[in-house]
Order: structure tokens, then sequence, then C-alpha cells
């Protein structure tokens, strides 16, 4: 592994390091977009996944998000406009320097940019792979219909976005008003589903912070995808197990559609 120093378009330092791949690289590189309570570690299975893609002959970059780990910006600032121009030079940092197809591993809400940024990545995009993927920005926030998002986004906490400029989410990350005023607008749902992209959803079953029924639903409308449910599971896979299970399954399904090809 190497750090890595990327600039996102206006000018903030996003920190990222890169597995280098163990042979040649010839089955592409993967990019990894972590959650909005997470950094680009996701609590450690974002480096077991590259690890293994490494080893796979993949060329792997994990970054954190501006207002995250280690990279330049405020949590209040965060956006997901901002995270798009974050997936941005990630990707062009990527596919710049190596060869073979691009793949991207979103978990969570790394699953919005990367879905709104479809139209962009266009055919450079060969495969996306989404853990537990925030897929419907109204349902999971503004009304929130699962136990995680009445917790931390009910009427007294949104009250805060107009008294003090923003709400903490579980605690330690400061969601900001802007960040709120954009869960009403995006609709990264509608950017998966329009995509003819081939997909992986990996999503946990007894969620109880992102829905897994939406998730199921929009898999099975969109093209050329495949879904895995890992039984039992709350939000971001609860278990060393179920971590491990969601890993596995990834690296094999980018695996044998390399050797597919």
């Amino acid at each position: 592994m190497q750090q890595v120093e990327l600039t996102s378009i206006d000018g903030l330092r996003l920190d990222a390091a890169w597995h280098p791949a163990r042979a040649q690289g010839h089955r592409g590189v993967v990019v990894q977009a972590h959650g909005i309570n997470a950094n680009m570690t996701e609590g450690g299975m974002f480096v077991r996944l590259a690890e293994r893609l490494a080893e796979a002959d993949f060329n792997v970059l994990r970054f954190s998000f501006r207002g995250h780990g280690d990279s330049h910006g405020t949590q209040r600032g965060m956006t997901i406009a901002g995270e798009m121009l974050d997936l941005q030079a990630a990707v062009e940092h990527m596919v710049g320097r190596f060869p073979g197809p691009l793949a991207i591993v979103a978990s969570s809400f790394g699953a919005v940019s990367t879905s709104m940024s479809l139209p962009w990545l266009g055919d450079r995009l060969g495969r996306l792979a989404l853990w537990n993927p925030v897929l419907d920005l109204q349902r999971t926030f503004v009304t929130p219909e699962l136990p995680w998002g009445k917790e931390n986004f009910n009427v007294e906490q949104q009250k805060l976005l107009a008294t003090q400029g923003f709400l903490m989410l579980d605690g330690e990350f400061e969601v900001g008003r802007v960040l709120f005023e954009e869960f009403h607008h995006y609709e990264p749902l509608k950017y998966l589903t329009a995509s003819a992209v081939p997909a992986l959803v990996v999503h946990g079953d007894q969620d109880t912070a992102v829905s897994y029924e939406i998730a199921q639903q929009a898999a099975a409308v969109k093209p050329n995808t495949e879904f895995h449910t890992v039984r039992g599971s709350d939000h971001g896979f609860d278990t060393r197990e179920r971590e491990d299970e969601a890993v596995a399954v990834t690296v094999e399904w980018l695996i044998n559609d390399r050797e597919s090809a």
C-alpha cells in the first residue's frame, strides 16, 4: 500500500491509499467510495477488500471524501455535489495511470455520489458494486422510514438545521443544512436504474438504517444486476463473518467478470 494525495477540482486535498496489483494489473482498476459516517477504511472492510483485489491483480484506490478522515474540508461543509467532485478526482487519478476497465465499489452513502456520477462515467465504468446503498434520500433522511433515520433526522433534529446550521449524525458527524437541502432534490435511484452498467448489490435483510426493500426492487428492475442478501445482517454488515461474506462475494463477482471477458 502507498499513500496518495489527490486534489479535487475545487482544490481540496483528499487522503488516499493505492494498493498496487500484485502482477501486471491487467484485471483493471477498482475505486472504493465509503459511507457518510466513515472514511477510506470503511471500518476495515475496504482495507481487506483492497488487499484481496490487489492479490487478484487489480489496482485499487481507497480515498476519504472531503470532511472525512484526513481529507481537507469540514463535516458540515460536505455536500453530495462535493463528493461527486472527489469521486471524479479519484477516478481520473486511476484511469490515467493504469490499464484495464474501471470498477467502483460504493458503500452506503457512497452510492449516492456514485449513482449521480453514472452519466459522467459512461462507458468508462465497467462494473459497479453497491453495499447497502442509499438510493432514496427522501425515505432515508427527509421523511425517514427506518429506526436509524427516525432517531437522527426526526423533527426536533431537523429544527437544528435552522437554529444552528447542522445536526449531529450518530453524535459524531455534522450534517450541514446544504447537504440536507440536497436530500430533497437528488434522485440516485433514477440514475442507477437508468444505467446499463453491470452491477452487484449486497445488502443485509435486517438493515435498520437503509432500506433493503428499495435496494432489492432497484436490482430487480435494473438491467444486468445481481442481488446478494447477507442473511440476518444490519447496516454495514454487523459481524466479522458477515463483513467477510460481503467482501468475498464482491471479489468473486469482479474476478469472474474479468475471467469471462
